[in-house]
């Protein structure tokens, strides 16, 4: 897929709307060769989706040997909206706690003294964490609207074949 097609879809307000959300799935090849697909919190740049997690996860070492993933943001209202990404996984070891970190999770519902404790708590247990920057080389947003799953899409044009034939 062409950067500019990239863009394009990501620049449409549906893909800015979902972007903006806090969790995304994330699918990827475990060690043991089986797929995982865990949430995890989000900020999108404006280029690159980024992630952190601990320096511990089983999904660290699972990355390194295989960087590729998968990564499906969507609502949950009818009609769904769903933006699917792919890319490969950049792994960025940081010490201390990333600033992407307190700024995905800034979103929770949270008093000024619970944000204060939470982030008492998580300067005290983290060391340091993973930053997990994907950019996007592959993107479809699906809205039910203007873009259908590509199956619907073959569906929706063999219907239209028959009722012209």
């Amino acid at each position: 897929m062409r950067a500019s097609e990239i863009t394009e879809i990501l620049d449409r307000p549906f893909s800015q709307e979902l972007l903006a959300r806090d969790v995304l799935r994330l699918a990827y090849m475990a060690k043991d060769g089986t797929p995982r697909n865990v949430p995890i919190a989000f900020t999108w740049n404006g280029a690159e989706i980024v992630m952190c997690t601990t320096e511990n996860a089983p999904k660290i070492p699972a990355l390194r040997e295989n960087p590729t993933v998968a990564l499906t943001i969507d609502t949950e209202v009818h009609p769904p909206k769903i933006l699917l990404i792919r890319g490969r996984a950049e792994l960025d070891a940081v010490d201390g706690i990333p600033e992407e970190y307190l700024q995905m999770n800034g979103s929770y519902e949270m008093t000024p003294e619970q944000r204060v404790e939470w982030e008492a708590e998580v300067h005290s247990l983290y060391d340091g964490m993973v930053r997990i920057v994907v950019t996007p080389t592959w993107v479809k947003l699906i809205d039910f609207e203007t873009t259908l799953p590509t199956a619907v899409e073959e569906l929706v044009k063999r219907r239209t074949e028959r009722e012209n034939a």
